[in-house]
């Protein structure tokens, strides 16, 4: 931990941009060039660092500091995200006042942001800031055209974010439906009808190899993939696990239970909302025996550190996002088979070639399964089916690997 005496003597070299000086639980002191010294608190969410300013070293002492990290450690402790609030704070401030549409837009985002996952609140408050408050942050609502708005939309699709259009479109639309029930005039929400204005977009789709012998080649190529062994290792477990790319990569040694050949993923790292992050189970993965073997086979390099995918430069986090996706490049199959799209393969090919249950299946893949009368099922009566099930896929990946038949497969 910090003294006093340290941080009033600390210095940075004049060849690095910044100095750090590390006191505990995320709180550091950064020194520039120059002399300045800002006092920052690192924090975590969904996986993705970030950082919360506190202010100026001397003004804010070394003591000062701590009670301020401790304030922040409290907030989100208690569901606030304290870097995603400065932000709307500072926002805030610099509102005219009324009911502009930035005004409106950041009391909405103010209640609803609270009951969604760090990384949702984080885009969401982006795109307000982009692609809606230059245009008509400052305008009146009552005053805004509907080809105002689509103008703004617009715009996002010039830059080819035809996705990112229709999620600022469903943005406004909710500030729309936010303000009117309170709006001093009779006025009907003018996102109707502009959907049909903007270039269609059909949703989000992965590359897939849907192809049993075209997958047969591409396992080939992962068994004689010659990088790292990190990478190596979660390029392997890949298609034998398909879960989520986020998941995958973030995989805690704490979370593994090797003899019992199985991975249990805290609900606070699934995609859900807030609220069923919070309050929902944790997903179980069974593991194959193939599975089990890799990750012993690791755990002499990765098994002392939190992460069995660590990155290269900081083993304090999970590996880059990028490291399967580069890697599938290097084979020659990126354009056929994206890193989520081994979600879309195994659903696939576990229906078509080895029979297994629908639920069975959508349980694995952490999707919600409903009965008749739309009640969601509890996924762990499943658990012994999808062990023999994704021992089976293991075994049958095993055996396109090896050329052989990929027909006569089916579930007994």
């Amino acid at each position: 931990m910090l003294t006093d005496s340290e941080c009033r003597e600390a210095t940075c070299p004049p060849d690095k941009a910044r100095a750090r000086l590390t006191d505990a639980s995320g709180l550091y002191l950064e020194v520039s060039p120059a002399g300045s010294k800002r006092w920052f608190w690192k924090t975590y969410a969904d996986g993705k660092e970030g950082r919360l300013a506190l202010g100026s070293y001397p003004k804010l002492t070394l003591k000062a500091a701590r009670k301020a990290r401790d304030a922040a450690k409290l907030q989100k402790s208690e569901g606030v995200d304290p870097v995603q609030l400065r932000k709307v704070e500072k926002l805030k401030a610099t509102r005219t006042g009324g009911d502009t549409f930035k005004a409106v837009a950041l009391d909405w985002y103010g209640k609803q942001s609270s009951q969604w996952s760090a990384s949702h609140a984080e885009r969401s408050l982006r795109q307000l800031e982009r692609d809606l408050f230059p245009w008509i942050g400052e305008r009146l609502m009552v005053e805004i055209h509907p080809m105002e708005l689509l103008a703004a939309l617009q715009k996002v699709e010039e830059r080819g974010a035809i996705e990112t259009a229709d999620r600022v479109l469903m943005l406004a639309r909710q500030v729309w439906d936010y303000w009117l029930p309170t709006a001093q005039v009779q006025q009907r929400n003018i996102t109707e009808g502009l959907k049909g204005r903007l270039t269609p977009y059909r949703g989000k789709t992965f590359a897939a190899i849907l192809d049993p012998v075209r997958m047969g080649g591409l396992m080939r190529a992962i068994k004689g993939y010659k990088g790292g062994p990190i990478v190596r290792t979660a390029l392997q477990l890949t298609p034998l696990l398909y879960q989520r790319p986020g998941n995958l990569r973030m995989m805690e040694w704490a979370e593994l239970d090797l003899d019992g050949a199985l991975w249990t993923i805290p609900s606070m790292k699934m995609k859900r909302t807030k609220l069923e992050k919070e309050q929902g189970e944790a997903h179980t993965v069974p593991l194959p025996t193939q599975a089990v073997a890799l990750l012993r086979s690791i755990h002499p390099l990765t098994g002392h550190g939190r992460y069995v995918f660590p990155g290269e430069r900081s083993h304090d986090r999970p590996v880059s996002d990028n490291s399967v996706r580069s890697a599938l490049y290097a084979l020659g199959f990126g354009k056929e088979q994206s890193w989520h799209g081994f979600r879309a393969s195994a659903r696939t090919m576990l229906v078509d070639e080895l029979d297994i249950d629908y639920n069975v299946i959508e349980a694995n893949l952490a999707h919600a399964v409903k009965d008749a009368n739309g009640r969601s099922y509890n996924r762990t009566q499943y658990v012994k089916q999808r062990f023999v099930m994704i021992q089976q896929w293991a075994d049958y990946l095993d055996k396109l690997a090896t050329g052989g038949d990929v027909i006569q497969f089916k579930a007994a």
